[in-house]
């Protein structure tokens, strides 16, 4: 399927404006009105300055208790501490961090702790965003605890409610069970007024097939949604682009960008990321030079993310000088490279067989006052040493960080130094790293004393470092998370 002719050559993008006519591609009606009535305390949208003053100050507030509470430090003694000033809103800010963190149980801390304020009143706000973040941290029975407990405290379920329900599932390991159930809650949406599917539930399953790649539920689902009232947004096709994209799947992509154009919707920047990504991955360097050709006479603006996946991809082929020549016309453009540019150059390198350019240029990143330090630009920096066959190099990098303290190193590191280390057969690194974490307090899972002993038990010379591990393992017993002591 070739590319769609306003993303061919010199072409400029042109998009008629939206019409109420019939679209013989994807036949998606207009939406009519329905009016979803649910009670929620979400901290609602003022007008200009207020609502800027108020979420600063309400995300500063958080961030001061974020700060303040530890192992030793309950965080509700904390709450408790500025209780004349922590509200509904406040709770939704600490839900948002808690949740990118490991600390997830502290969410139901902060949970009980709304419910004995007088302030507190029970709705299905506070219950969706609890249930989503239990969702996203895997913890599906707890998701559907909290469920439960919504509708033990006299609030009805509403639409919001049943697509958090709905992406809790979809996070859970058993992915055909969990489409399965998803499903079932969307067909009984169907079934309550108060809970009829937004386009929200249908984004969510549309994406989700795609990404299992069942491409026959995807078009029912689309069928579906245009017998109904519901109205498919950018975010539609954007998130079916993106799921087949990742999937490799570009006739179906392609076809979905078809009928996004015929729904008389144009691509945001997103779109475009999407495209140059997917064909970037499957080098069809020629398709994703056609619409970067075509972002650029748009009305959209490149961002960081549009020159970093092209300077990968562009990588992993081998192709240096096209990768280097996106970075100047990045810079001719006015973009300033970022630290995960810079990766992306340390790992294009690694790619290209230049490990010397690639440690020259770490070597500036580390010797730069304003460039950020992060774990993921020393990660880079070993994964080029591991993959170019030089774990040596690596350990001595490694060695020479840790001893300095110049970046962060967590758990990542050593996952990676510990899969280059095995794959080169390097048992006295491995064990030097193995006591290295536990000086660090990096505490390994199951999975990582398998994949050792797996590793090593595959080799009759190696019987003395497969004791080692099984001593440690014994030391520290069965632990199901991988990070510092305070972590879990």
């Amino acid at each position: 399927m070739t590319l769609p002719s306003y993303f061919s050559g010199s072409v400029q993008l042109s998009f008629p404006q939206p019409k109420l006519t019939h679209n013989p591609c994807l036949n998606l009606k207009r939406s009519g009105f329905c009016v979803i009535r649910c009670v929620s305390t979400r901290p609602g949208k003022r007008s200009g300055h207020m609502t800027r003053n108020g979420s600063s100050e309400a995300q500063e507030l958080v961030s001061l208790v974020m700060r303040n509470f530890s192992d030793k430090k309950p965080l509700v003694s904390t709450l408790d501490k500025y209780v004349k000033f922590v509200r509904t809103e406040h709770c939704f800010l600490l839900f948002e961090e808690l949740g990118k963190t490991d600390n997830w149980l502290q969410c139901l801390e902060v949970f009980r702790w709304m419910q004995k304020q007088r302030w507190y009143i029970a709705d299905n706000g506070v219950y969706s965003k609890l249930i989503s973040v239990m969702g996203k941290k895997g913890q599906i029975r707890m998701a559907m605890w909290l469920f439960s407990e919504m509708r033990n405290s006299g609030c009805r379920p509403d639409t919001s409610v049943y697509n958090s329900v709905i992406s809790a599932h979809l996070h859970s390991r058993d992915k055909s069970k969990a489409l399965e159930k998803a499903m079932s809650y969307f067909e009984k949406m169907k079934g309550m007024e108060r809970c009829s599917p937004s386009i929200v539930t249908y984004n969510i399953l549309l994406r989700a097939f795609a990404q299992a790649k069942n491409v026959e539920r995807v078009d029912a689902l689309l069928k579906d949604l245009d017998e109904s009232i519901v109205t498919p947004d950018i975010f539609t096709f954007n998130g079916l682009m993106d799921a087949y994209g990742k999937n490799g799947m570009i006739k179906e992509m392609e076809h979905v960008l078809s009928q996004m154009k015929s729904n008389q919707l144009k691509p945001d920047i997103i779109t475009f990321n999407i495209l140059i990504d997917s064909y970037g991955k499957k080098q069809e360097f020629q398709k994703m030079e056609q619409v970067f050709k075509s972002l650029l006479q748009s009305k959209e603006k490149p961002t960081t993310p549009t020159f970093n996946s092209m300077i990968t991809n562009y990588g992993k082929a081998r192709l240096r000088e096209k990768s280097e020549l996106v970075l100047e016309k990045m810079i001719d453009l006015g973009y300033k490279p970022s630290y995960i540019t810079y990766e992306c150059l340390i790992v294009m390198y690694g790619h290209c067989d230049c490990v010397v350019k690639a440690r020259e240029l770490f070597d500036k990143v580390l010797e730069s006052e304003k460039e950020i330090k992060k774990v993921s630009t020393l990660n880079s920096m070993l994964d080029t040493y591991c993959m170019n066959g030089l774990p040596m190099e690596a350990h001595v990098l490694f060695e020479s960080i840790h001893s300095a303290k110049t970046f962060p190193i967590d758990s990542s590191t050593y996952k990676l130094l510990y899969k280059g280390y095995t794959k080169a057969d390097m048992k006295e690194l491995v064990q030097n790293l193995l006591t290295c974490m536990d000086k660090d307090g990096i505490i390994p899972n199951k999975k990582f004393f398998l994949d050792a002993l797996g590793a090593f038990g595959s080799a009759p010379t190696n019987q003395k470092a497969v004791r080692d591990i099984k001593g440690l393992s014994k030391q520290r017993g069965p632990v199901d998370n991988f990070g510092p002591p305070g972590s879990r």
